[in-house]
């Protein structure tokens, strides 16, 4: 298990890192492996996270 899935829950902000230019995005919902975010520039994309990483944005950081 990816161990970003742990810490994912709905409305944390992340980052593709291979997809910069989709910008952040919000975590709509988790399901096993599954993961539904909307993107603001992108929209809703649903990712494996047993294939892609996502990065968790703290948002004090930006």
């Amino acid at each position: 298990m990816s161990a970003i899935l742990t810490l994912l829950t709905p409305g944390c902000i992340v980052r593709h890192p291979a997809c910069p230019d989709w910008g952040l995005g919000q975590v709509q919902s988790v399901v096993g492996d599954r993961v539904t975010v909307n993107f603001e520039e992108c929209g809703k994309v649903v990712l494996n996270l047993s294939v892609v990483s996502l990065d968790l944005v703290d948002l004090d950081d930006l």
